[in-house]
């Protein structure tokens, strides 16, 4: 097995070397032996871990957990338990397209909800307390969404608010949109330019930021994140499999 020095595996994979030291300090790759100089010993298999955590760390999942399994998938394969982490993959995997599931589904329930806004509106009104109680949310939630924009509630005389059927099937969309993951900003988005234009695209609206805005989060682009994050999963399983015919299970240093 051919050895390298941190500069050597750093330079080949295009990488600072204080990087290599910060994985080893994580345990996203193996300790390596050292020389009597105290100089580091890298191998083949160090080479293929890095570029592994480096195909892992290329998407930016936060919800549900998702970047805690990348995390524990790249300290399984560092262990050399490929088969280990081969399993963990799959499930990760699996978990992401139920996320692409969830995101479409409330797609298709904002699509259903929207379809009922022409229908003459009820004389329904109901107070925060109430709206909150029947859409199962908390006083707080609605508070934040009013104050993100997201609604503008109307005022009776004595100053309470009050909350009528369009405005509880605007929450029902926002809360179907939240449910999935879907940024705030992205919700937003896509209210707004329905209010301009009501036969827009509304895949296209909730992912696709403007280009002005100066802080994106991949929740802002949920559909587009959820497909790389899907495609980055397969490579992960492509260089396990790489990696586990390379290597034996648990290689010796």
């Amino acid at each position: 097995m051919n050895t390298y020095s941190t500069s050597e595996i750093a330079h080949s994979i295009g990488i600072h070397p204080n990087t290599v030291r910060l994985y080893e300090k994580l345990g996203l790759i193996p300790k390596p032996e050292r020389k009597e100089n105290g100089y580091r010993i890298f191998t083949d298999f160090h080479m293929e871990q890095i570029r592994f955590v480096r195909i892992a760390f290329k998407i930016e999942i936060l919800q549900n957990g998702l970047r805690k399994q990348a995390i524990d998938i790249i300290k399984t394969s560092a262990l050399g338990s490929f088969s280990k982490a081969i399993c963990l993959t799959k499930h990760y995997l699996e978990q992401i397209k139920n996320e692409q599931k969830n995101a479409e589904e409330a797609i298709e329930i904002t699509k259903k909800l929207l379809s009922g806004s022409n229908q003459e509106a009820g004389t329904t009104f109901l107070t925060r307390k109430e709206a909150a109680g029947y859409l199962q949310l908390s006083i707080d939630t609605l508070r934040n969404w009013e104050m993100n924009g997201l609604l503008t509630v109307k005022r009776k005389q004595n100053g309470y608010r009050v909350y009528t059927d369009e405005d509880i099937r605007r929450l029902k969309i926002i809360r179907s949109l939240r449910c999935a993951n879907y940024s705030l900003s992205s919700i937003l988005r896509m209210l707004n330019t329905l209010s301009r234009n009501p036969e827009a695209d509304i895949r296209q609206a909730i992912d696709t930021p403007k280009e002005n805005d100066d802080i994106i989060s991949v929740c802002d682009k949920l559909l587009t994140s959820l497909h790389h994050a899907e495609q980055n999963a397969i490579v992960m399983l492509s260089q396990l499999e790489k990696m586990k015919k390379q290597f034996s299970e648990n290689p010796t240093l």
